[in-house]
């Protein structure tokens, strides 16, 4: 009998034992996991819904304006018995994605909702008055893809300027940024080049959602409308569009797909010159290519620049529409091989350099206006650029001379990421750790007393500083790692955090 119960007991501490060592394994496998991504319209819905209840509700939104499942953000709301949608507005490419650019969509009934439809792109980019006697709040949902030459983001800018204007309050719901959130690149618009391809004094490629941006204009640029970002719930800064678990909606008829959104930011330069930048084609913006050039010179010419994270490949093609239609063009095709390395804006430029310098009596910018002032500086938000490759400077000399302006704009920027870590966030995750005795020894101890200094130049928004003691801190974890008084999860876990505060801090 005593064999027995030694033997049930034995049985039963093997149980309990592994059934400790799983949930061990479990917790840390959840550790590790993303959260599941809930966009701001599905955060509205589903836990804010008291900012639109008994409101009368206008809503500013595009094809793109979908949930997770795929869903119009119109029927959702439509369908509501709880939320009064009254109005409907449309930026460029109109609510139903079906005018191609530069296309005026007039005044209309939406089919499916019996709702008026008020153009924001054409002769009224700005709702009047008259547009906004039936609404109370204004909502912005359209998927951004990151660039400052995007137009979506300045129809949300003069919708907030109209709201203010006509005392509506004004919800963004936020949608990531399918470029990611840490890199910025680009030269900083100089405002006497401000259009509606550039509104105000971002980089081409600004690293912000829609909603910080829309904090970033509301405040720098003195909009003072009464503004709600309704951020998303999951999304982390270095997330690519393909690190979620969202389909691409194509944001208007020449951005199909994520490679599209990747090069746009330099590769839609060419749009300044008279050179195609593949409208009218299945690549836009990847496609790049005039009669004139000889596409394998060409492509061996920008593969010798050995570019980070890009490969060209010599193609020909015919636009159906736009630049060069109907005639057989020759040039690449943009392929990103590694969408963190590939830095969009300085390939694009290399990209109109070497077009400009292989090709100079075939090639041209588009011509200026009565100002002096050409397409190609609208969108580049300069008028020295071109001068510069003109003149025959390098893109190396460009990037030297748009430096300046734009780290003071990362230092200005980074007072309106919604998205970030903090160490108050490491902080916490080593008490987390912790409490699940991750820690041997005095290791918690040293690295929340070596957070102190991490914190203090944090506060002072001393980037340099911030860098130089986050190394430190890495170098700590090591050092706690070697000496084995940190448990592999604990540290992969702040390692993590850590990289993802040097990234904020670039």
């Amino acid at each position: 009998m005593k064999k027995v119960v030694i033997t049930l007991l034995s049985i039963a501490f093997v149980v309990y034992s592994l059934s400790v060592v799983m949930a061990d394994k479990a917790n840390e496998t959840n550790e590790s996991e993303p959260r599941q991504l809930k966009l701001g319209v599905e955060v509205l819905l589903d836990d804010q819904k008291e900012l639109i209840e008994g409101k009368r509700v206008g809503l500013i939104t595009n094809p793109t304006g979908v949930d997770q499942n795929l869903n119009s953000i119109v029927d959702r709301l439509h369908n509501d018995p709880d939320v009064d949608l009254t109005t409907l507005y449309g930026p460029e490419h109109g609510v139903r994605g079906d005018a191609q650019a530069g296309e005026y969509v007039e005044y209309y009934i939406d089919e499916q909702t019996g709702l008026p439809v008020y153009s924001l792109y054409g002769e009224t980019r700005k709702p009047t008055p008259e547009m906004l006697e039936n609404v109370d709040v204004l909502l912005f949902d359209i998927q951004d893809v990151g660039a400052r030459f995007y137009t979506y983001i300045y129809t949300m800018a003069y919708a907030m300027q109209a709201a203010q204007e006509n005392g509506k309050e004004f919800i963004v719901l936020d949608r990531p940024n399918p470029l990611g959130g840490y890199e910025v690149g680009g030269p900083v618009l100089d405002p006497a080049y401000a259009s509606f391809v550039g509104n105000y004094p971002i980089p081409l490629r600004h690293g912000l959602t829609v909603g910080e941006l829309a904090n970033l204009f509301n405040e720098e640029f003195e909009i003072g409308a009464d503004l709600t970002v309704v951020g998303m719930d999951g999304w982390e800064r270095g997330m690519y569009y393909d690190d979620t678990n969202l389909e691409f909606v194509l944001p208007s008829p020449n951005m199909p797909t994520l490679n599209t959104a990747l090069v746009y930011p330099g590769s839609a330069l060419i749009e300044g010159t008279n050179v195609s930048e593949g409208r009218g084609t299945t690549k836009p913006f990847e496609l790049i290519g005039a009669p004139f050039i000889n596409s394998t010179e060409f492509a061996q010419a920008m593969n010798d620049l050995k570019l980070p994270g890009v490969i060209f490949r010599a193609a020909s093609f015919t636009p159906t529409f736009s630049k060069h239609s109907g005639t057989l063009s020759h040039g690449v095709q943009i392929h990103v091989m590694d969408k963190e390395a590939y830095q969009p804006v300085v390939t694009g430029l290399h990209i109109v350099k070497m077009i400009h310098d292989m090709y100079p009596e075939d090639f041209s910018f588009r011509a200026e206006n009565s100002d002096g002032i050409s397409f190609f500086d609208n969108l580049i938000g300069n008028g020295w650029v071109r001068e510069a490759i003109e003149n025959g400077e390098t893109v190396g000399q460009m990037i030297d001379t748009w430096s300046e302006d734009l780290e003071t704009f990362k230092g200005t920027r980074r007072d309106y990421l919604i998205y970030k870590v903090m160490v108050e966030d490491v902080q916490t995750a080593i008490e987390e750790w912790d409490d699940r005795s991750a820690f041997e020894g005095d290791a918690k101890g040293k690295l929340l007393m070596h957070l102190t200094a991490v914190a203090q130049y944090e506060e002072q928004g001393q980037a340099a500083k911030v860098r130089k003691h986050l190394n430190g801190f890495k170098l700590l974890l090591d050092q706690q790692k070697e000496e084995q008084n940190i448990t592999e999860a604990a540290y992969k876990s702040l390692m993590d955090y850590t990289n993802d505060m040097m990234n904020q801090w670039k």
